[in-house]
């Protein structure tokens, strides 16, 4: 009697994204930066907290957020109040401001103990490396939200690249500033990284009411 060859039967796999939110990740609103900022000052999280305020306020890349140097930001025992990198991605220079509320936190870290001899803002706890890594980043970002009740994974180190970048558009709607201040090349990339076409047809459409 011939055997009979059976197709072979590939067990399921759980799909990567099941119950994942894909896609852009989303800048946080005004009231939850301050729920996170409150919750890290509460907590006494120094490092966590001059982070947090730097990420929001430069809307760099985590890449090269996580390299900003001490010099990068202070000088003379004084924070800068507008700061110049060479990002890594474009190895072009972008600015940024840092406001007082985030002048005050990085002035409290870097005279903390925990940052004597430190040469990296954000020093890692792990002494083979000099900084904290993208990859460490991205826990504590998502931390952050889930702290405060948010689903992590709709939320990562872009967002907080993009928190100030779209409240700048959604106030001004000045596409050129976002830009510059994004460090982008072209506006395209702006309008894309933003989602404002999108953002802008929901608006008008909440205004018609038929």
């Amino acid at each position: 009697m011939p055997r009979v060859q059976l197709p072979a039967v590939t067990p399921k796999r759980r799909a990567w994204n099941k119950g994942r939110i894909i896609g852009q990740k989303r800048p946080l609103l005004p009231k939850q930066v301050w729920a996170i900022r409150a919750r890290l000052e509460i907590a006494g999280h120094l490092r966590d907290l001059a982070l947090f305020n730097v990420a929001i306020d430069s809307k760099l890349r985590g890449c090269d957020l996580v390299k900003l140097t001490v010099t990068d930001l202070v000088k003379n025992d004084r924070v800068r109040e507008r700061v110049s990198v060479i990002q890594s991605k474009t190895k072009r220079p972008v600015q940024f401001e840092l406001t007082e509320n985030t002048r005050d936190t990085v002035i409290a870290w870097v005279t903390s103990t925990e940052m004597i001899g430190c040469r990296f803002m954000f020093p890692s706890r792990f002494h083979d490396r000099p900084h904290i890594s993208t990859r460490q980043y991205g826990r504590l970002v998502r931390d952050w939200v889930t702290a405060i009740g948010l689903e992590p994974s709709g939320y990562g180190t872009h967002s907080l690249r993009r928190t100030k970048a779209a409240e700048i558009y959604r106030k001004t709607g000045n596409l050129r500033a976002v830009q510059l201040l994004l460090g982008h090349t072209k506006v395209d990339s702006t309008v894309r990284y933003l989602g404002v076409e999108l953002e802008d047809a929901l608006s008008i459409a909440e205004r018609i009411d038929i």
